[in-house]
Parts: C-alpha cells; structure tokens; sequence
C-alpha cells in the first residue's frame, strides 16, 4: 500500500509546538506566497512530519521555511525548494517511474512518493540511507526502494525513467542519467558550483535535450563513489 498524506501525521516524537496545525498552515501559506500553487504538493508540504527527518534538537526549527543540517556534511532542502522540485516533477502529468539521486534524511522522497507511481532513490552514505529507510518504515511508505550507490552512475538496472530529480548539486549532469530518462521524461537538477547554482529541468525529446532554468538554489555538491 502506498502511504497518502494522511497516514503521516503521526510520529514518535510528535509535539504540540512543531507538529501543530497553525505551524504547518503557516509554511503552507508562505510557499504558496512564493508561487507554489499544485495543491497535492501543498497538502503533502502540510503533512509530512518533517520534524521526523531531523535531529531532535532541530525539531522545532522544522517547519521553518530553511535547510536543516542532517549530519555527513549533509542537510534536508528548503521546504520551498523541495516543493518546486516536486511541482516541476509533477508538471503535465504524473510519472510511474522516477529515479532519485541523493535520498539524505528521506524528506523528498516522502513528500513526493504519494504523487508518483514509484521512486528509485540512491545514497552514497550508507548511515543516511539507514535512517531513511527506518522513517520509510515508520511512516508505512512503500513505493520507495532505496540502494546505497553513486549517484553518477545512477540506477540502470531499472530504467528508462519517467523522471530524475536530484538533490546534490553536480557541475555537469552526468551523461548516465540522461541515458536512463524516458523519451519525454524530465530531470529537475541543481547545476553548477557552490554559490552559482541553477535548478533546470531538463526535458528529453527524441534524441534532443530541451533545458529551462527554474530559478537559482543552493545545494550540497554531488559526490562521486560510496561513503
């Protein structure tokens, strides 16, 4: 059974202060200010714990509209970019298939794994994937299945994709990514160095590839090999 936005309200660590409504409606409010208008992305921004993604000690901070770290030299994305991100995946149509590189605390992937049919996602450091692994379990989600590999090579054993998001920001997209994107499929990236990064989403049309820029971001770099 795939996890709805509903089966997500609950959590271990559950509070008055971080989890209540008035707290999740204003980060609601405020993406939506920013331009975030899909209401399944709304409703998921509303009801993902995101305080279960994060360091007890961070967990009031969660619903704060900023970038969390998660420890590895890590951190879990912006809610409004992970909402940007997630409307640009979902734009035109729904995808079956999508490959995720950069799994990190999970928020993303649960965020959008209601919205798609199911999410490959990939994770270099091993210690991050076991964590998401146990909120996935916790929060019953189950259209997600996760591998600890390098995210340059991506996920070929399922391939072609319908979409490919990434969460670390490369210099270049490495060219195996494209080589696992459907025919009009799209890949929502960070691109560029630290401090000059863009989020483009790169739709592939026959054997050509269509780049818009979707406005600047700022992310951790993507890493070659295992940590």
């Amino acid at each position: 059974m795939v996890a709805r936005a509903t089966d997500m309200k609950n959590g271990n660590r559950a509070g008055i202060g971080m989890t209540s409504a008035r707290t999740r409606e204003r980060l609601v409010q405020r993406l939506r200010d920013q331009g975030i208008s899909n209401p399944a992305v709304l409703d998921q921004i509303r009801n993902v714990p995101r305080h279960l993604f994060v360091d007890e000690a961070l967990a009031t901070r969660a619903y704060e509209d900023t970038a969390l770290p998660i420890g590895q030299g890590q951190t879990i994305s912006q809610p409004y970019v992970v909402a940007r991100m997630t409307e640009a995946v979902l734009e035109n149509a729904s995808p079956r298939k999508v490959l995720e590189i950069g799994t990190g605390c999970g928020y993303q992937t649960a965020v959008l794994s209601p919205l798609v049919g199911f999410i490959y996602s990939v994770e270099r450091i091993n210690v991050l994937l076991d964590r998401a692994r146990a909120r996935f379990r916790e929060l019953r989600i189950q259209n997600v299945h996760v591998r600890h590999g390098d995210g340059f090579q991506g996920w070929p054993t399922h391939a072609p994709y319908d979409a490919i998001l990434m969460a670390a920001a490369p210099l270049a997209i490495p060219r195996a990514l494209f080589d696992q994107l459907a025919p009009g499929g799209r890949l929502i990236a960070p691109v560029g160095p630290e401090g000059r990064q863009q989020l483009v989403r790169v739709t592939k049309r026959g054997e050509e590839l269509h780049t818009e820029s979707l406005g600047l971001v700022s992310f951790v770099p993507l890493l070659q090999g295992l940590g």
